[in-house]
């Protein structure tokens, strides 16, 4: 079955405005320096799985040393990021592939590290792209993810409110879902940080900025129902974070070897 594409123009648009030219997922380039944290990244080899436009491979190619694949599901925007990473000089050591559903294209022990940031949560079927991460990975290499996540138990409808404003495929699972699927997999020292306390002050902060000072500029670059659709969709993202049912999270673990 043929990949339907979700993220439109104005939802690009619209996330870059608010978390960065070229991300689609919050924290910028400190969100990559989390995802690195402790682990060596000069001249490494690192997939990016779920690498939207482009934003954390380039960052992790200027400010780690990485050398990256990335790969996304949606090929309009790797086209995106295939044309920003010519423009920024960077086609050099960023790569960018469109893939399908299913075993990932690349050789077994491959790359050095497998990165993800706000991508596995539409992916019903997490334990697999863990078992495939540590196929291509090198003994030794890292699986290193950040996510958005749920709390235990039964989904409200403030949940799925906010899934009908975002008009997004999510397949949410709990930070110890990860840290078990993970272990399962064959991955060891597996460790996982609850991050969010950070979004729940942030998500709350972007709202407050796309309601106010940044909507005339939405208006303008995306029209006024877009915008407005937008104010009503962080509204309810706030709802879910503040209430804790919406969660933030990294976790990563270690191929043995």
């Amino acid at each position: 079955m043929a990949h339907e594409n979700e993220y439109h123009d104005n939802l690009v648009k619209m996330l870059e405005l608010v978390w960065g030219e070229g991300y689609m997922a919050p924290g910028g380039p400190g969100n990559v320096a989390r995802l690195f944290a402790g682990l060596e990244t000069r001249n490494k080899r690192v997939l990016d799985i779920g690498c939207g436009i482009g934003g954390p491979a380039f960052e992790m190619a200027r400010s780690h040393g990485a050398r990256v694949v990335g790969i996304d599901l949606e090929a309009p925007l790797i086209d995106k990021a295939r044309a920003a990473a010519k423009g920024l000089g960077l086609d050099d050591r960023c790569e960018f592939l469109a893939v399908e559903h299913g075993p990932l294209p690349f050789p077994d022990e491959s790359f050095d590290i497998v990165a993800t940031s706000g991508a596995l949560t539409q992916t019903a079927d997490k334990a697999a792209v863990y078992s495939e991460c540590l196929r291509i990975l090198k003994p030794g290499g890292w699986f290193t993810c950040y996510d958005w996540m749920k709390a235990e138990g039964e989904l409200s409808e403030d949940m799925h409110y906010w899934f009908k404003m975002e008009g997004l495929t999510y397949a949410l699972a709990t930070l110890d879902d990860y840290v078990r699927d993970l272990g399962r997999a064959g991955f060891e020292s597996v460790s996982a940080e609850d991050a969010s306390d950070w979004y729940r002050v942030e998500s709350r902060r972007e709202y407050e900025l796309i309601k106010g000072e940044l909507y005339p500029r939405m208006a303008e670059l995306l029209g006024q129902r877009d915008a407005d659709h937008f104010v009503e969709n962080w509204r309810a993202l706030v709802v879910v974070c503040e209430q804790g049912e919406m969660k933030q999270g990294y976790c990563r673990g270690r191929k043995p070897g």
